[in-house]
């Protein structure tokens, strides 16, 4: 008897960035553009989202690595689902490990968080801080932490070897520039985004990507 082949995974999009960047607003527009084009595409929202709700605060330092661990097994969980094509991440587990690192100092969530990242996403889009900031509750800290989070995010991408798409831009603009940037992944496109060695000395300087429109971006050689 002849064992059936595994199910490969769904395609994973991972939408990561620091606050107010308009992740959510990007995973709804996809989550649209992929049901108009016959795809089978399922949203994972932030679980910080809802613990902020439910706990009617921020979360401690000791809650961190269970929020992070819950995140990564909601995003595997709906990529093992044989009903979806793309699963949409609304962030993973490394904006977990920033915000422990930038609020608590705690690096300790980084090397989970990274793998996880690494092993359980296909694509990862980075939302460029091109748009004005907005509060939002509890889980906005404010303007200022922008750059300082974009730069963390930057760096553990590049650790943990992601290739990643910048989306900038305003209204249909910037989700034509994610949408570009997940056809190409998958092979879709008619003009593939270009791949490119991120090689400037400000790497961590968002305003870098400003006067693109989407870039792949590829970790430097080791």
């Amino acid at each position: 008897m002849t064992a059936a082949p595994a199910r490969r995974r769904a395609f994973v999009v991972a939408v990561v960035g620091a606050e107010s960047c308009g992740k959510t607003r990007l995973v709804t527009a996809l989550a649209g553009r992929l049901a108009a084009a016959g795809e089978r595409a399922v949203v994972v929202d932030e679980h910080l989202r809802a613990f902020c709700d439910a706990a009617g605060r921020t979360p401690r330092q000791g809650e961190q690595a269970a929020i992070a661990a819950e995140q990564t097994r909601r995003i595997a969980d709906a990529a093992a689902r044989p009903d979806v094509d793309v699963v949409l991440a609304d962030t993973t587990a490394l904006m977990t490990a920033v915000y422990s690192d930038l609020v608590f100092g705690d690096a300790g969530l980084y090397a989970a968080a990274e793998h996880d990242h690494a092993d359980g996403c296909d694509l990862t889009l980075l939302a460029a801080t091109d748009l004005p900031w907005q509060a939002d509750g509890l889980q906005r800290d404010g303007a200022h932490v922008r750059d300082p989070v974009d730069a963390r995010v930057r760096a553990v991408l590049h650790r943990a070897g992601a290739p990643y798409a910048v989306v900038s831009g305003t209204g249909e603009a910037r989700t034509d520039a994610a949408w570009a940037a997940v056809r190409a992944a998958r092979g879709a496109g008619s003009a593939p985004v270009p791949a490119t060695v991120w090689a400037c000395e400000h790497c961590g300087d968002s305003a870098c990507e400003r006067r693109l429109l989407t870039r792949l971006v590829q970790p430097p050689p080791s």
